[in-house]
């Protein structure tokens, strides 16, 4: 089928890629056109704007919004004004899911239908598959279903619930992401402050492998210090998207005790001030699974 992808990022980018060797048709816009185009010569769609995007679209118009939280209020706005009863909004961004559900909200007083679609799997996704959770009305989700039936790897995709589910699973999915990474970081810390001189890429490799604490996350450990045992290339400066605050809030609001997600967000808070080993864990694993680095000068 076709749609638009709006946003052409790290994530926006790949996605375009996996859609069009699903066979589908992209309209690829970014305000960088160079990408556009770089895009369009392996098969998509050159846009030059929003607007020449929607109208390359035939109805019901599928508009996938892959952009920075902060510009996705003005992106929606330009894309309401354009778009036609029936057509369908996914923002596969990392809004809030509070937000979400304000958006799909006023969009449906035009008689748009709107999608929110948590997406994980960062710079690997286009080889191995975008984990989608998806939340929105059921209409809407079944004509979009190829395209994440697509985007994701066998059994990746769920239509988790209603406008906001999608965002709510993903901020919960990234809250326990944090907890697993500082987890790493405590004990990969300790083992290197260790009197034995172990080594830590060795050690990652075996845990790789029958281990109860194997994970793709740990995968990616054990490939960061192959690259670099003492992570000397890295800043213990790591940065948060947002959902690991927006996990800690749910928590507080709903009356849940959440201590290992509360703390490693503060932890990431810590890696700002001052370097640290651990921190440089985190930063190693952010940049494998995301391209998220901070290098040394």
């Amino acid at each position: 089928m076709r749609l638009a992808m709006i946003g052409l990022g790290k994530m926006g980018y790949n996605m375009t890629l996996r859609l069009l060797q699903g066979g589908h048709e992209v309209v690829a816009s970014d305000r960088n056109l160079d990408v556009a185009k770089e895009l369009a010569g392996k098969g998509a769609i050159f846009a030059e704007s929003l607007a020449d995007a929607i109208s390359k679209l035939q109805p019901p118009r599928v508009v996938w919004i892959m952009v920075p939280a902060q510009v996705t209020d003005a992106v929606i706005q330009d894309a309401t004004e354009r778009l036609s009863k029936g057509d369908i909004l996914i923002d596969g961004g990392n809004s809030n899911w509070k937000e979400s559900r304000v958006r799909a909200e006023k969009i449906a007083q035009k008689g748009l239908q709107w999608i929110d679609a948590g997406t994980s799997g960062g710079i690997w996704g286009l080889k191995n598959g975008y984990c989608l959770m998806v939340g929105g009305a059921p209409e809407p989700v079944k004509v979009c279903e190829p395209i994440f039936k697509t985007l994701a790897p066998e059994n990746g995709y769920a239509h988790v619930g209603a406008a906001g589910a999608g965002h709510y699973v993903k901020m919960v999915h990234n809250g326990i992401e944090y907890g697993m990474m500082q987890a790493y970081a405590e004990g990969f810390e300790i083992m290197k402050t260790s009197p034995f001189g172990l080594d830590l890429h060795k050690i990652s490799s075996i845990w790789g492998n029958g281990s109860v604490v194997r994970s793709w996350l740990l995968e990616l450990l054990e490939s960061a210090l192959k690259e670099d045992k003492d992570l000397k290339g890295l800043r213990g400066f790591v940065e948060d998207s947002g959902e690991g605050r927006w996990t800690v809030q749910a928590a507080i609001d709903q009356d849940v005790p959440a201590p290992i997600i509360t703390l490693s967000l503060l932890t990431r808070f810590r890696s700002r001030q001052e370097e640290s080993y651990g921190a440089k864990i985190l930063a190693a694993l952010r940049n494998q699974f995301g391209g998220h680095a901070v290098k040394k000068a």
